[in-house]
Formats: structure tokens, sequence, C-alpha cells
């Protein structure tokens, strides 16, 4: 009797156990290729989305991040899937043919609905409806909620965003604004990301938005506000290019090609980060420059999290304990208390707390809890102090070039900055500040 054949499948899962629902194995997603059709009024969604991806294994099945919308196509180079099986989060494909180890393939998807965050660990997060437009919420499972993707930051991608919608709303996304036209009462417009990014980093923002562009050195910079909020976010964003200056003498030359900021009509209870661009609340633009200190967290984050990504989430400390430092540094910078005053105090304050959180694996429901931000910062701090301020930002600035657009781990940066300085108690502080629950002193 012949044997019958063997499935190769790729796991429905990118193996991260702080969110193992999320991500897939077997191929690696090199480009997504997005066209929105969206009504803002009823919040109606009719897009595709064609995937480039290489198989890493030998594929007869695999699988795509897609929550709460319907798909009503799914063809594998060309050819109609052989099946395709859609769940609440998951979208399964079986190919027509066998894709071999190591060749490039195309996905493309048709798809609908009226998109909704998805329920996490963490809150809402995805796709999320203001008064009047549109923010995403991406991290850090938000992406599946507009596109079918591979959610995990472990796999960046290149990307193509276009949005339809109607005239009178402004579009932002990630990348370079490429085209822009309108037609019978609706506007289209394409971006593209020539660097690669993490999913949840991938975002749209669309709202009645005035636009104005700022200085272009360092980079292009541009803000999208309300036009009655128009003097609030010229005072707070006013040194947004001194800003960026200063962390590009600090952390090494900027690594996007723009940075954009969209500060909604809607209050938001924290601002959020993507590729290239921040989004804030009206809230966060009081005109007293109440949120310097947030501004300077989520430029930052381009940086560390959006150029320098994770490659799984216990690790987060490496994006939000430096965009925690860089909120030190701009205030010493900007003439207010110095770095090494602002570790002190939140050393203090943190010692008032429990002492049961490993920052180096907080696990899933911590992994975004202040201590991990302030122990992280806590931890820069303390190495600094050691090698002194020419051997850190030397090693920092060399750090965020060799890591440039790639992945991090806490083990890469142990081994960079000890080879990059000669120090060979790197290890230990991470070892005190980072894998211990114990609170060191400074």
């Amino acid at each position: 009797m012949p044997s019958l054949p063997t499935l190769h499948s790729g796991s429905a899962t990118a193996g991260d156990p702080y969110i193992p629902t999320s991500g897939n194995g077997g191929y690696l997603a090199e480009h997504y290729d997005l066209a929105l059709d969206y009504r803002v009024a009823t919040n109606r969604l009719n897009a595709t989305a064609i995937i480039t991806a290489r198989a890493t294994g030998r594929l007869d099945r695999f699988s795509l991040d897609c929550a709460g919308l319907s798909v009503d196509k799914v063809t594998v180079n060309g050819v109609a899937a052989r099946k395709f099986t859609h769940t609440a989060r998951k979208l399964v494909v079986t190919a027509a043919t066998t894709l071999q180890a190591g060749v490039s393939f195309e996905i493309l998807v048709r798809y609908r609905g009226a998109p909704h965050p998805v329920r996490s660990a963490w809150g809402e997060v995805g796709w999320e409806e203001l008064d009047d437009g549109v923010l995403v919420s991406g991290q850090p499972i938000g992406a599946q909620t507009w596109f079918p993707c591979n959610d995990h930051p472990s796999n960046k991608a290149t990307y193509r965003i276009s949005v339809s919608c109607e005239s009178g709303y402004t579009v932002i996304s990630n990348g370079t604004l490429v085209s822009q036209s309108a037609r019978s009462g609706r506007t289209s417009w394409t971006f593209y990301v020539r660097e690669p990014v993490a999913t949840y980093l991938a975002t749209v923002a669309i709202g009645r938005y005035r636009r104005r562009d700022l200085a272009a050195s360092p980079v292009a910079q541009s803000l999208f506000f309300p036009a009655d909020h128009s003097s609030e976010v010229a005072t707070d964003f006013g040194r947004l290019g001194e800003m960026i200056t200063f962390f590009s003498d600090r952390f090494g030359p900027y690594p996007f090609s723009s940075y954009s900021v969209v500060v909604t009509d809607d209050e938001l209870e924290i601002p959020l980060e993507a590729h290239g661009l921040a989004v804030f609340g009206r809230n966060h633009a009081d005109g007293v420059h109440g949120s310097d200190r947030l501004i300077a967290h989520e430029l930052a984050h381009q940086w560390y999290g959006n150029s320098l990504t994770v490659s799984r989430w216990q690790d987060i400390w490496l994006h939000e304990g430096f965009a925690c430092y860089a909120e030190w540094l701009w205030e010493e910078q900007s003439g207010g208390r110095s770095a090494d005053q602002s570790a002190r105090a939140f050393r203090n304050e943190l010692n008032k707390l429990p002492k049961d959180l490993v920052v180096g694996d907080p696990g899933p429901r911590d992994m975004f809890d202040d201590r991990v931000y302030k122990r992280g910062a806590l931890t820069l701090h303390a190495i600094r102090v050691s090698l002194g301020d020419e051997a850190f930002f030397s090693a920092l600035s060399a750090y965020t070039q060799a890591f440039r657009h790639g992945h991090v781990t806490t083990d890469a940066f142990i081994t960079f900055f000890a080879q990059h300085t000669g120090s060979r108690v790197i290890g230990t502080f991470i070892d005190r500040w980072i894998f211990s629950a114990s609170l060191p002193s400074l």
C-alpha cells in the first residue's frame, strides 16, 4: 500500500510565549501591498492585500493573522487556494501546489468588513474609530485588525499602502506619500515604505487635519492637527527640530527620511508611536509644553523600537527603557533637572513599589508596566555612569547604526556594548538591573 503524502505546514504562531496566538511559522513576509477602499461615515472597508513572502520550509499550508474581517478570495501565485478557512483571528490557507523551501511566493487576499479593535491583555488594540476619523493602535497585536499579516515584530517587511476615502479627509500613513488624486468625491493616497517595518508599527490615520511642514533639516518634519488647535500645536511642537538634532547627536543619525506628528481632535489616553510618525491626542497639546516628556519618548522610539526592533516581546525594555531615558536626557537639555537627578528620583519612587518584576522577563501582562520603563532607563544610566559620557554615547551611536533597521536582543546588546567599550561589567549591570527583581543602588 503506498504511503500517504506528508503534509508540510507552517505553524499558526510565531512561538512567542507572550503572544502565543499571533505570528506564523513556515514563511517570512517581505512586502505588503495594501489597497484600502474605506468609508469613514459607515466604517466600511473593502480591501486587497498582496503579500510577497518567502518560504522557510516546504509548505502546503500556512496561516495569516486576520481578525474581525471577512475574506472573499485567496490566491497563491495567481492560483486560487485549494482551501482557506477563517476563524476569529487566523486565516489558514492550503496552496494548490507545494511551496518549496527558500522560494518566494505571492499571496493575494481580498477582504472586507467593519474593522474594529481586538480585546487583549493590554486593552483594546487595532483599528479604532474616532469621532470623525480613524487611528490605528497597533502594539502589540493590532495590525491584524486591518490587514492579513504575519503579526510579530520578528518579521519586518516593506510596504505600499494605498487608501481611498471621502474627500475632505486627510490620510496619513508610514513612509513617503508618492501620489494623491481625487475623483467623484473621493481621494486616493498612496504611500511607500522602503525600510523594513514591524507589523505593529504600520498605521493609518484619517481625519480633518491641517498640515504644517516644519524645517527640512535634519529630516523633513510635518504636523497634522485640527484647525482650531493650531496655536497649541505650534507651541508644543515648536522645538521638534531641535529635539531631533539633539537625539541624533546622542543616538546616531535619525533612521528614516521624515518624521510626522498627528494630533487628533479626540482626547487619547496615551500617545502612539508608529514607523516615521507619532499620534497624540488633543489633550497632549496644551500650549504650555505639558507633554514634552511624551514628545521626547515617542520620538526616541524611531531609534529604539522602529529602527531597532526586538525579536521577541520579552525584551521590550530595549524599546521602552531607552525611550524613557531619552525623556530624562531631553529634560536636562531643555534646562530642567539633570538625567542623574531624574534617575535618583525615580529610583527612590521604584523603591516604594513591589519588587516582584523581572524587567528582562516581565511576563505578557506586565510587559508595559511602568517599572519596565523606569528600570530599563536606570540600567542605561548606571552603565553611563560606569563608562563615562564619551564612551557611553559613542557606544550608543554605534549600536543604533550596527543594528539599523534590524532586530535586537538583550544578549546582542550586552555583547555589542562589551566589545565596543572593552568593559567587562556590562553583563553584570544587566544581571543586576534587568534579570534581578531586587532594586540595586545607583
